[in-house]
């Protein structure tokens, strides 16, 4: 039987397709279509994953949607009604679509797909719930998830045992740790819903001067995490914008203005709200497993990709283990959807022997063949050698050692934000001048920015505090105080980039922490291969794994996404398959500035 989950209408639309209970394909909208986090109907990802089993819209058994529109409907009826009239704009503005699309999806299933399956919803939470407990390793486990809102709910925790989950406890709307992170992106200068990550990497910067601050007048925080926002200071629920001008007195200035300078005052407040996320994500933590007795957490909702707090509660939590969906956003509610119609609507069984997760390296979008990557290199005229399988490992290794930047194309496409080495651009990460040189000439991003390495899994814990998997790159830890290097503890703000802090300064942030991402051999074999070979030439089993995409544009997808940003940065190789090319090969063609004009405002 073929389950199809969709996940549309807020932000990162995806499909989803599982195969009598087997994860065989998902992938993003954003991907197809070029536009970031596009929120419209999935239908090329539907398409594709549809195309990639090889079956038919009339197959399918079951399409699930992962929240349930009518619930979400009622609430922002009722929290305008709640603030009327203040609400008014807000509510003019969202009712024609919701009127028009959102609350008719059976019918626009049906109309897009011309299939007869049965359409079934899932409560928002439930389906984050199902993405993280289905896909782990775990026979029996604890979940919680936390996001910025579903229907009502803002957040969950509870058990999820054999083929069933179980949510016991929920946060209701407005108080919310989701939106309260994104107040702060937002009266930081950043865009909600996408710079919430700029935010967490901003923090080391700054000094936590406005805690106190937070916890005397935005929220009241309770002991087991729970919490109530001062709803005074926050415009999301009557207005267009997440702060007011209340928010704004309490921190003495209003917003900054988007690609404006960064300023201390940005980078403290950045520090302040990263802690106090840290502080409620281990209290909540704590209380969950007071209360489920579980010894095994599951995390999912978007802020689960607050990898910091993530690294802070594996450290300090009282779990022995936890484990991330890589898709923790809405994406990965199209899985958690069709996973939960297959284990709990259908009752079918669920296996897991505590070890492997079914996740498959979330490598479960498009991959191509050596066939069409050559269609496509022969057809735009570019310059290329074409290598054997055991000869990529070490070519591209020895490049990164020369000091090269390297496009990396290989296998199937990222499900979810981070390129876990299949869509990733590599460099060395003992260069010093990597970090900058990365950010502003391939990245075109702000310079503050980290960068997260890649490191063999058998060697991470000889490099970094952290004695765990990291597959997914959800985890941050510390760099080891044998490969740190003293610095001046007197440099502040953006001064703190010109310091070498460790043996691998391309990754280590300011604080000495880097984001990993440990890469096994079962999991990525070419990948694996390629920094064990630079590993032998260099001593050095970490490498730069950013994302192949530039500000402002998804994860790359097809070799023509991959080629076009190769070009068009100055990006020293790309390999693709089994070709090499090389930048000064290439026919020069026109340089497309965008990327660079919008850099040059930040």
């Amino acid at each position: 039987m073929f389950i199809l989950g969709i996940s549309a209408y807020y932000h990162d639309s995806a499909a989803a397709l599982i195969k009598d209970g087997d994860i065989i394909a998902a992938a993003q909208e954003e991907r197809f279509t070029r536009k970031k986090h596009d929120s419209g109907f999935p239908i090329n990802s539907i398409n594709w994953c549809l195309g990639f089993a090889g079956i038919k819209p009339q197959e399918l058994g079951y399409v699930v949607f992962y929240d349930k529109p009518f619930i979400k409907f009622e609430r922002i009826l009722e929290t305008y009604l709640s603030y009327a009239p203040s609400g008014i704009r807000q509510f003019i503005q969202a009712i024609p679509l919701w009127l028009k699309q959102k609350l008719w999806i059976p019918d626009l299933i049906q109309k897009e797909l011309n299939c007869n399956a049965k359409i079934l919803f899932t409560e928002h939470h439930e389906s984050h719930a199902a993405s993280a407990f289905y896909p782990s390793p775990f026979k029996e486990a604890a979940f919680l998830t936390l996001d910025g809102v579903g229907e009502w709910d803002t957040a969950s925790f509870g058990v999820g045992k054999d083929n069933n989950i179980d949510i016991q406890y929920t946060l209701k709307f407005p108080h919310s740790l989701g939106l309260l992170y994104s107040a702060f992106t937002y009266y930081t200068g950043f865009k909600v819903n996408s710079g919430e990550y700029k935010l967490m990497g901003l923090a080391p910067y700054g000094e936590p001067k406005y805690t106190d601050l937070i916890l005397k007048h935005l929220i009241d925080l309770k002991e087991d995490g729970s919490f109530k926002m001062n709803m005074k200071y926050f415009g999301y629920c009557n207005g267009l914008r997440m702060t007011n001008w209340a928010f704004e007195k309490l921190f003495n200035g209003t917003a900054r203005r988007p690609e404006t300078r960064i300023t201390q005052k940005e980078m403290d407040i950045a520090a302040s709200i990263q802690k106090v996320t840290e502080e409620i994500m281990l209290r909540m933590v704590r209380y969950v497993h007071k209360i489920t007795g579980q010894d095994k957490l599951c995390l999912a909702g978007g802020v689960a990709l607050n990898c910091v707090g993530n690294g802070r509660i594996l450290r300090e939590g009282p779990f022995k283990e936890i484990w991330i969906q890589p898709a923790a956003g809405d994406a990965g509610g199209a899985l958690g959807g069709a996973l939960l119609a297959w284990h709990k609507y259908l009752g079918h069984e669920r296996t897991s022997d505590d070890k492997k997760d079914k996740q498959k390296a979330s490598l479960l979008g498009p991959s191509f063949t050596d066939i069409q990557i050559e269609d496509f290199l022969k057809k735009e005229g570019a310059a290329y050698r074409k290598l054997s399988l055991v000869e990529i490992p070490p070519v591209v290794a020895d490049l990164i050692a020369q000091g090269n930047v390297i496009g990396w194309f290989q296998g199937g496409l990222e499900f979810g934000p981070r390129a876990l080495g299949s869509r990733s651009i590599i460099g060395d990460a003992r260069n010093s001048d990597m970090q900058s040189k990365m950010n502003l000439k391939i990245k075109y991003r702000e310079s503050f920015r980290p960068f997260a390495p890649t490191v063999l899994e058998e060697k991470a814990s000889e490099w970094f505090d952290l004695d765990k998997r990291s597959p997914y790159m959800l985890l941050v830890a510390e760099v080891k105080n044998d490969k740190k290097i003293k610095v001046d503890d007197k440099l502040s703000g953006f001064e703190k980039l010109k310091a070498k802090r460790s043996q691998i300064p391309a990754v280590t942030h300011v604080d000495y922490s880097a984001r990993i991402q440990t890469v096994s051999k079962d999991e990525n074999k070419l990948y694996h291969e390629l920094i064990s070979e630079f590993y032998k030439k260099t001593g050095c089993p970490v490498i730069i794994n950013t994302s192949f995409n530039v500000r402002g544009e998804p994860l790359v997808c097809s070799p023509n996404d991959a080629f076009r940003c190769f070009m068009r940065t100055e990006m020293d190789y790309l390999i693709m398959g089994s070709f090499l090319l090389d930048k000064k090969d290439q026919k020069q063609a026109a340089q497309d500035t965008k990327w660079q004009k919008e850099f040059e405002l930040d």
